[in-house]
């Protein structure tokens, strides 16, 4: 399964089509003292100065009618340029036009609509599609002449935290939802290169979630093994290693 929803690439299994029930599950329930918890509970995500830096991505068609479009999340973070955000490579490797809607809610974009520009994808993943380089930025244009991290702000990204250091918070849009979700637990390795957590109900359209520490760091980004996983409740990102500060330092840096 592949954690987004766009209409052309594989189908997803018949349990992504079905609307996300968002019951406090029982699993995990204590505060950690480097996160609010309770932990592995998924939520729709309160309106707040760091979810309004989280979106959603649309085609560029849809700009004008966004309920129902978003395929994949993104989010802002800091760059000179104030002008990036972060993805999962399997969700802006295509030739199509898109539009990044950051706080989305209800078919309703606050904080504008965002056309995308250039696009930034590591070369494990441009040559192979290699799982271990499924990450990606994109510069997004000015709006009303303004840049998206002045009207947001922006997390920072990065590299090379150690898995599981702290606890880290997941948002991201569900296809099935017009609202974002979110999601407080610690990751833990699945290989050298992969790691994961266990979030319920981080279904189709949740590829790209930033994975946000407590201090408004982005140490992980939903995508990587499975292209984000084969089940809601298991959800995987790339280590952020040598490759994604390389390509942060391209992007960031301009063309």
């Amino acid at each position: 399964m592949m954690r987004n929803s766009r209409l052309w690439m594989t189908s997803r299994p018949a349990l992504l089509s079905a609307v996300v029930t968002l019951a406090l599950t029982s699993a995990s329930v204590a505060a950690a003292d480097d996160a609010p918890g309770p932990f592995a509970v998924t939520a729709v995500a309160g309106a707040t100065a760091q979810s309004l830096r989280v979106g959603a991505l649309f085609s560029a068609d849809r700009a004008d009618g966004l309920a129902g479009g978003h395929f994949c999340t993104a989010s802002v973070v800091h760059s000179p340029r104030r002008d990036l955000i972060v993805t999962a490579a399997h969700c802006v490797d295509g030739d199509g036009d898109l539009v990044f809607a950051p706080g989305y809610r209800d078919g309703r974009a606050p904080y504008g609509v965002w056309k995308v520009d250039r696009r930034y994808l590591p070369d494990g993943w441009a040559k192979g599609q290699d799982e271990d380089s499924d990450i990606a930025f994109a510069s997004v244009g000015e709006l009303d002449g303004k840049r998206i991290e002045d009207v947001v702000g922006g997390n920072r990204f990065v590299a090379g935290v150690a898995t599981g250091a702290t606890a880290v918070t997941v948002v991201g849009y569900p296809a099935s939802r017009e609202v974002p979700i979110s999601c407080t637990n610690r990751p833990r390795p699945h290989s050298r290169t992969q790691q994961r957590i266990h979030c319920p109900e981080f279904t189709g359209g949740t590829s790209g979630s930033p994975w946000i520490n407590g201090d408004r760091q982005v140490v992980g980004v939903l995508g990587g093994h499975e292209r984000g996983g084969s089940t809601p409740d298991v959800s995987y990102s790339v280590v952020l290693g040598a490759e994604a500060a390389e390509l942060y330092r391209d992007a960031a840096g301009g063309p």
